[in-house]
C-alpha cells in the first residue's frame, strides 16, 4: 500500500504472519485478556483460529518482519472474530460458554457509518518509528475508502498514551463507559469512546489499494 522510512503499510496479514500477529496481540492485550482466556497457550490457539487477515492492516519491517498491525470491524467481520463454538473447541463446552459470555461484555456493535477499530498494536521493538502513527492513518484511508462518517475507537483508563496518540490523531473523546462490575476482571476501569471525523475523498482519488 505505501512505504515508510524503514517499514511498509499494507492491507491485510500475510498468511506467513498469521502466528506472528497472534503473538503480537496476545502482548499487547495481555493483561486485559488474559484472566479469562489463559492458560496462555490455550488463548493463543483460540486466537489462531479466530483473527481474520482481512480485516486488518500490517506494518511490516525492511527485514520482512510483522511489526504492528490495526484491526478492524465490519458487518461482514472483525480482525478478532469467532464465536462460542470457537471457544468450546478451544476450552470445552463449560469453559467456552462462560469465557465467551465475560468476553461478550468487551463487545462493540457496528453503527451505520463507522468503521469499528479492533485493536491496534506495534511490538517493544518498533515502538517510537511512527509505526503506529502510520497504521492510524491507513485506517483513516480505509474508512474513507470504504464511505465511513467515522473511524470509533475505544480506549481504557489504564491507557494514557494510546489515548495521547489518538488525540494528536485527530479522535475527539466522546462517553465514558463503566466497566463495573467486571473491572476487577479485566483490569480496567473505564472506556472512553473516541470518534475521528473522515473527510470526503478528494475529486478523483484512487482506492485504497492503489
Amino acid at each position: 500500500m505505501s512505504n515508510q522510512p524503514g517499514f511498509t503499510i499494507e492491507y491485510g496479514v500475510r498468511p506467513d504472519h498469521r502466528g506472528a500477529a497472534v503473538e503480537l496481540f496476545w502482548e499487547a492485550f495481555r493483561g486485559k485478556l488474559a484472566p479469562v482466556m489463559k492458560p496462555e497457550v490455550k488463548a493463543k490457539a483460540f486466537l489462531y483460529r479466530a483473527v481474520d487477515p482481512d480485516h486488518a492492516i500490517s506494518a511490516i519491517s525492511a527485514q520482512g518482519d510483522l511489526i504492528g498491525v490495526a484491526g478492524y470491524k465490519t458487518r461482514t467481520g472483525s480482525f478478532v472474530g469467532g464465536g462460542i463454538a470457537d471457544l468450546c473447541q478451544v476450552y470445552g463446552w463449560f469453559g467456552g460458554l462462560w469465557r465467551g459470555l465475560l468476553l461478550s461484555v468487551l463487545d462493540r456493535a457496528n453503527e451505520p457509518g463507522t468503521l469499528l477499530m479492533d485493536g491496534i498494536f506495534v511490538s517493544s521493538q518498533a515502538r517510537g518509528q511512527g509505526v503506529g502513527t502510520a497504521l492510524l492513518d491507513a485506517i483513516k484511508h480505509r474508512a474513507r475508502a470504504m464511505g465511513c462518517d467515522h473511524v470509533r475507537l475505544d480506549v481504557i483508563d489504564i491507557n494514557p498514551r494510546a489515548r495521547a496518540l489518538y488525540e494528536r490523531q485527530g479522535f475527539v473523546a466522546g462517553e465514558t463507559e463503566d466497566s463495573w462490575p467486571f473491572n476487577h476482571i479485566f483490569g480496567f476501569r473505564a472506556a472512553t469512546r473516541m470518534d475521528f471525523a473522515v473527510r470526503a475523498p478528494e475529486q478523483g482519488a484512487g482506492s485504497p489499494d492503489g
